[in-house]
């Protein structure tokens, strides 16, 4: 980790970065705000636009820290510039997604909806085309927050590997297993 915790981060000119108290990070941007607490240990350098995450010593878990740390404020600075997507796919006869607000219902094959409240911190758009399987699509800055939803949307309905239905993320590959054959 420690080669990632090298590297310095780019910061755009709209965003702001500003460490108070030594070890609470908070970083603005056009997208929103987010603040994340960093270990004391670690030191933080901001200069000419780049920001650098130093480690005071060689040993093992400030080096672990020195990454992650690392990696959690690029997240941030690219959230708050940017923003994360992530869509999620429905295949199967007869899925569905429709959203009311922050409210997502799925019919996914089950004897009932399933409803799920989306915070308020992720938009929430779904996408039904004919022919086409809907697509659930979620947009927020949080990176660590879109990534939750989207598992827990995912856990509803998750791909199973000899039809290929359930919920996906757009693009993932489900590894295919061959049925059962008959014996002869």
């Amino acid at each position: 980790m420690s080669r990632i915790g090298k590297a310095p981060i780019a910061v755009p000119s709209n965003v702001t970065i500003d460490v108070s108290g030594g070890n609470m990070v908070t970083v603005k941007g056009p997208k929103g705000e987010l603040k994340q607490q960093i270990n004391p240990d670690l030191s933080i350098n901001i200069d000419e636009g780049e920001l650098v995450v130093a480690r005071p010593t060689e040993q093992k878990r400030h080096k672990a820290m020195h990454g992650l740390y690392r990696s959690l404020i690029a997240n941030m600075v690219v959230g708050v510039s940017e923003g994360y997507v992530k869509e999620l796919e429905l295949v199967g006869v007869g899925y569905r997604a429709d959203n009311t607000g922050q409210l997502l219902t799925l019919m996914l094959g089950y004897s009932h909806p399933i409803m799920f409240a989306v915070p308020d911190e992720v938009k929430l758009e779904t996408i039904s085309e004919k022919s086409k399987n809907p697509v659930v699509k979620l947009t927020s800055h949080d990176k660590q927050l879109i990534g939750q939803v989207a598992a827990k949307i995912r856990a509803f309905r998750a791909p199973e590997p000899y039809k290929g239905k359930g919920i996906r993320f757009k693009g993932e590959e489900i590894r295919r297993k061959a049925g059962k054959t008959a014996a002869k």
